[in-house]
């Protein structure tokens, strides 16, 4: 036995040397937490949580970070066994220069005694987080419905195309931006959920059609294409690398084309198509945002130029957009402060004797009043309307004010007075939820007659979709009359015209202005009066000008005329003048 004491030393300092110089903390503890050994290692790790260098009891040191520890070992019931594993601990402010991320482990070897293993996680705290954040900031640049890149990703984009080129080698680069020209009637007619679908069958086109075996999306590209959505009904494409500028439009023409098929959604065949705008990095400057607001210019243009196309951005449209954008917020303001009025042009009754009924009716048109520029012409002003959705409110300021004075003319002219007031009406009124009561509501208020009445609609519009004949059916039933403007420019026909709820065709004045000149268009207006009295239906020959026009829409049975020929636009008090005016002539 005495022979194998050295050995049993040696062992001992191996052991402590072992301790001393292991590359993690190592501290043995009492069952309280009294320490009673511990190495270099784990005393330059717990110092900064101890400054004034009290070492004695474990569970002490770590009160502030880890209260937990002391409770964990008391409560651990097994005569030895891993109390806990790896226990990370923040230590914030309280690192100072030292590890800002402690890793615990205590083992239980038995009743009295216990093992803490110390780290320094700190590295490995940082690499997880790092990690994260690369997570994080990849799922930040990724739309969740396509799971194509999104605004964000497609900035980036843009930013690096701009920055890799001079204005020599510019035009190597491209952004497309898209927006459909009729997606929201799709959630309308069928849900959000179809919506949905239709979107996310368009992600997987652009992804087939931008991607020949040489290409690749991606969230960050080098030359090469990214395809993403940025919002709502709105993706773009950015092209880098293009060979030559013209690759461009091949790149759109391909796009347009496999949008532009129809898409097969839970049992309804869909069509939709889109609109583009395109800016060339020759024509890009400002920041990434810029690029995509001139990209988003020239789709505006676009969409005004019929849709299912692309337009390529120029200077100049850059202006007419702040100019447009101009209108909208003094049309907003023109809303508030009452700028808007309406003027009045007569519909006559053309009489087969060659007379004229000055008193058939009127037309109610809107004018703006602006404080600085004069009067502005709806030409200006309703196409933004539409646009920015002020159309729906501008509209219903027209038919307010109209039936005012169709009373007023009522009680001041009486059977002088004119018979029928006609207003026009916008998509954007048909569609809200409860226009049909702010119809009944103003004629209510007015004392107007619903029979008095009529509401005038685009062919188009009244051709479009169920969901706008069912409204118009429903004007119908209060007793309100409905007209269809401007036929023969849009998409129905003499054979449709018997589907459509209508009691007045009115025949567009391009027709009108070559009815005495032009064989054609005079068989098109006899037609279409024909089919309208075949129908029981009135027909309004529009912008007759001269009376070779009027001497032909009569002779064609035309029932009523409206243009400069009898009247231009009049104020409702010039109205009353006009005529007063008539019927003195005709006594």
């Amino acid at each position: 036995m005495q022979a194998d004491q050295p050995d049993s030393v040696d062992a001992y300092e191996a052991l402590v040397q072992f301790l001393y110089r292991a590359p993690i903390g190592l501290v043995q503890i009492s069952a309280d937490g009294t320490i009673e050994m511990l190495n270099p290692m784990s005393s330059n790790l717990l110092m900064p949580l101890a400054p004034y260098g009290n070492l004695e009891n474990l569970f002490d040191v770590l009160a502030a970070v880890a209260p937990q520890l002391g409770p964990m070992a008391s409560g651990f019931g097994a005569a030895s066994g891993i109390v806990c594993e790896s226990l990370r601990i923040d230590l914030g402010e309280m690192a100072g220069a030292g590890p800002k991320c402690l890793s615990i482990s205590l083992l239980k070897l038995d009743d009295n005694r216990l093992m803490a293993a110390l780290g320094d996680a700190t590295a490995e705290m940082q690499r997880e987080q790092e990690t994260l954040a690369r997570r994080l900031n990849s799922a930040a640049r990724i739309d969740k419905l396509t799971q194509m890149p999104n605004r964000w990703a497609v900035m980036e984009q843009i930013a690096i195309s701009m920055a890799r080129f001079d204005n020599v080698t510019r035009g190597e680069f491209a952004v497309l931006f898209m927006n459909f020209d009729r997606f929201r009637q799709i959630n309308d007619m069928l849900g959000n959920a179809v919506g949905d679908q239709v979107l996310t069958m368009v992600a997987e086109r652009m992804r087939g059609a931008l991607r020949p075996p040489t290409d690749r999306i991606a969230l960050v590209a080098g030359p090469g294409q990214m395809a993403a959505r940025i919002g709502g009904d709105e993706f773009v494409v950015v092209l880098d690398g293009m060979r030559r500028p013209g690759d461009v439009d091949n790149v759109a023409l391909r796009l347009l084309e496999a949008i532009g098929k129809p898409y097969d959604v839970s049992g309804h065949k869909i069509s939709c198509n889109v609109s583009m705008g395109i800016v060339l990095g020759t024509e890009a400057s400002g920041d990434a945002d810029a690029v995509l607001r001139d990209a988003s210019i020239a789709m505006t243009q676009a969409k005004r130029a019929g849709g299912a196309r692309h337009v390529r951005f120029e200077t100049t449209m850059r202006e007419h957009a702040a100019r447009r954008g101009d209108i909208e917020a003094d049309l907003r303001v023109a809303l508030q402060e009452n700028q808007l009025f309406v003027v009045y042009q007569p519909v006559v009754g053309l009489l087969p004797d060659g007379r004229v009924d000055h008193a058939a009716g009127v037309e109610a048109l809107v004018r703006w009043q602006h404080p600085t520029r004069g009067i502005i012409s709806p030409i200006e002003f309703i196409q933004i309307a539409e646009e920015c959705g002020l159309i729906g409110a501008l509209g219903d300021v027209v038919l307010t004010q109209a039936c005012n004075d169709f009373v007023a003319w009522q009680a001041l002219l009486g059977p002088g007075a004119p018979r029928l007031l006609a207003v026009n009406l916008s998509r954007v009124q048909l569609a809200q939820p409860r226009w049909i009561d702010t119809v009944t509501g103003i004629l209510h208020a007015s004392g107007m007659r619903a029979d008095q009445l009529q509401l005038e609609v685009t062919e188009s519009l009244a051709a479009q979709d169920q969901q706008v004949q069912e409204r118009l059916y429903e004007l119908k039933a209060l007793g309100i009359k409905l007209a269809l403007d401007d036929f023969g420019t849009g998409y129905s026909s003499l054979a449709s015209l018997h589907l459509l709820p209508v009691d007045t065709v009115k025949i567009d004045r391009s027709f009108v202005s070559q009815g005495d000149t032009s064989h054609h268009h005079r068989t098109l207006i006899e037609a279409t009066v024909k089919v309208a009295l075949s129908l029981g239906m009135d027909t309004v020959a529009e912008g007759i000008e001269t009376e070779a026009q009027a001497g032909v829409v009569r002779e064609l049975a035309c029932h009523k005329g409206q243009g400069y020929l009898f009247s231009k636009p009049l104020t409702a008090a010039a109205l009353v003048q006009w005529l007063a005016d008539k019927q003195r002539a005709a006594a």
